[in-house]
């Protein structure tokens, strides 16, 4: 393996021999902190002036162009240095040289002569252009400079001690990478530049053309080297299509000068770098571990997404690293966070939900407070007035006059509750009793289409309450930890300090929705005594408007995960994320490697507790969960 850093720019030796349209010399100090700090071998497709290549020296290479001339300049001054040399200082700078020497066919001369030419016209020509016409033949003027230095030695000699350590190929960009490239290699694309047009570089270098066409077919070899597990390394004009065609990678935009330009006005531009990392493979371990006997005590949820049936694996992935402070930033039914806390972690938990952060201040905050069951059974009579609030906006939507009217009178004791936690644990039990006696546990649909008879359904609404309660006060435990239960926005959350962020936010699929709110805005309301909502009376369902998320849109989700883990990149991250959701796998490796150094993938095979797509029998709920691990 070979090692490069930015600090070898200041130590260069050889330095590039032409004068080159889109040459990278002025972007260097950009794009060697980008070079990976060891690989394989370095391949260069478009080489032409190789200003990264001279700099970067590298012992093992393979640098390439599909202009003949070019490497046949490049392997004469590898192989016959003094041969070019002697042939250079036999040129003058004068109009009738250049044109006598321009006149000539390369290919009809030696080779070493060939070479020299080329090195000649580039130095003399006007603006160290090198423009060919349809037949070949150079065709770029007389440049008029008073003393351009046409043989220097001592350059050329550096030049030919780093170009003796790479294999110098003509050939197609496409055909080099397809036989060269392995893992581990470090790839340079310098291709020609969008837009393209009659003043592109590569219309300047060769008879050839590069459509935009061409572009997505580079885009697509850059995928597959990502997937080989190359790193990749990028440089184009700052065009909607390049940001467009590697959204999925780090884009850095950089501002250049075009020292080559009829048009002073036009020589200041924008350039992208484009850093693409290698696919991490699985390396984390990813063998089974028991759970305390605690984890079992939690009462069982059908929460949409509830992660309990992966608590093995995020444990297995998480226990491999060293974190004492973990937060738990999309809780949803609680059961992770609650998990980490059976292991003797400091848990943060945080969920937009109240009614998540409910459950999480009952029994992951709470270490030690339970609500007795006389004082739960004194909950379910009717001590004051209530305000017939579910009695009057639900009737006849999802349970009986009965059964509002009690919901009523509970929803009114809990709220005269002083302290927090058994206030926390009466309310959990209260949603629990009201999802559970709700056929499929939502409220997308009004009425008892759904009811199967299960045993759930057919005990009464009382019971069900207080055998939450009973549920919920096995679950309280204290695991000596300052545990926290937050509810907002995760965007918006302050933590001192985090080990390590597990992250689970709502899935977005083009084939169902993600709007947990729209599933469970009863009990939501319940949980937040419908404060700060406003429910929309035009429904039959009639739910609340769903809380804004950028996860319910592709674009919105991509730059949300950006943004979190720009946030929390100083912790160990782990992320729940399914095989049927955007952004792809592929996409959420390169937002997270923006990030974090390390990136793996650990793939988990998963079944849903219930589809949730329009048609379940399609068999869509049969998926793999993924584990982006970040470190």
């Amino acid at each position: 393996m070979q090692s490069n850093t930015a600090t070898q720019i200041s130590t260069i030796v050889a330095k590039p021999i032409l004068k080159w349209a889109g040459g990278k010399t002025q972007m260097l100090k950009e794009l060697l902190p980008k070079v990976p700090s060891s690989y394989g071998r370095y391949i260069e497709p478009f080489i032409g002036g190789g200003a990264m290549f001279f700099a970067l020296q590298p012992e093992n290479a393979i640098i390439a162009d599909s202009n003949p001339e070019l490497i046949n300049m490049y392997r004469q001054v590898a192989e016959h240095v003094d041969e070019v040399i002697s042939y250079l200082e036999k040129y003058e700078n004068t109009s009738e040289m250049f044109y006598a020497v321009r006149s000539l066919d390369w290919e009809e001369l030696p080779e070493a002569e060939a070479a020299a030419r080329m090195i000649y016209l580039n130095k003399t020509c006007y603006n160290g252009l090198y423009r060919v016409n349809k037949k070949g033949h150079f065709n770029v003027p007389y440049g008029k400079y008073k003393k351009p230095k046409i043989c220097d030695i001592e350059s050329l000699y550096a030049a030919s001690k780093s170009l003796q350590n790479a294999e110098i190929v003509c050939g197609d960009y496409f055909l080099v990478l397809e036989h060269y490239a392995e893992p581990g290699d470090f790839i340079f694309l310098d291709p020609p530049y969008l837009p393209i047009s009659e003043y592109s570089d590569f219309k300047r270098y060769t008879k050839e053309q590069f459509y935009e066409e061409d572009h997505v077919e580079l885009a697509k070899q850059v995928m597959r080297l990502h997937e080989k597990g190359c790193h990749v390394i990028l440089t184009n004009s700052n065009h909607p299509l390049v940001h467009e065609l590697y959204a999925p990678f780090k884009i850095d935009v950089i501002q250049t000068k075009r020292h080559i330009s009829c048009n002073g006005n036009t020589r200041k531009g924008e350039d992208v770098i484009v850093t693409v990392p290698p696919k991490q493979r699985f390396l984390i371990n990813l063998a089974p571990t028991p759970l305390p006997k605690q984890v079992s005590l939690y009462p069982p949820t059908r929460f949409m997404g509830s992660k309990s049936k992966l608590l093995s694996e995020i444990w297995a992935v998480a226990s491999q690293f060293q974190a004492e402070t973990v937060v738990d930033l999309f809780s949803g039914s609680g059961i992770v966070g609650y998990m980490f806390k059976t292991q003797g972690k400091t848990v943060i938990s945080n969920d937009y939900m109240s009614m998540s952060a409910t459950f999480t201040k009952a029994m992951i905050e709470n270490s030690n407070v339970t609500l007795p069951l006389n004082e739960a059974e004194n909950l379910l009579i009717s001590h004051k007035e209530s305000d017939h609030f579910v009695a009057n906006t639900f009737k006849d939507l999802y349970y009986t006059d009965a059964e509002n009217d009690l919901i009523d009178t509970l929803r009114t004791n809990i709220a005269e509750i002083h302290d927090q936690y058994k206030r926390a644990i009466a309310m959990t039990a209260l949603i629990r009793a009201c999802t559970k006696k709700r056929p499929r546990g939502i409220f997308t649909y009004t009425g008892q289409r759904y009811n199967d008879g299960r045993k759930d359904l057919q005990k009464t609404l009382s019971q069900q309450f207080l055998e939450a309660v009973e549920a919920v006060n096995k679950a309280v435990f204290d695991n000596g930890k300052p545990n926290k239960s937050k509810n907002g926005d995760a965007m918006d959350l302050r933590i001192e300090q985090a080990d390590l962020i597990y992250i689970d936010p709502p899935y977005y699929s083009p084939l169902s929705d993600n709007e947990y709110v729209r599933r469970y805005h009863f009990v939501e309301g319940l949980a937040r005594d419908w404060k700060g909502v406003e429910i929309q009376e035009h429904t039959q369902t009639k739910k609340f408007k769903s809380y804004p998320t950028p996860f319910s849109t592709r674009k919105g989700a991509a730059d949300a995960f950006d943004k979190l883990f720009k946030k929390f990149s100083n912790s160990i991250l782990i992320v729940s994320y399914s095989s049927n959701s955007l952004p792809t796998q592929d996409e959420m490796v390169a937002i997270m490697a923006k990030h974090k150094e390390h990136v793996e993938v650990v793939p988990v095979d998963y079944k849903y507790s219930f589809g949730n797509q329009n048609n379940a029998k399609t068999h869509r709920n049969s998926v793999k969960e993924y584990l982006f691990v970040g470190y």
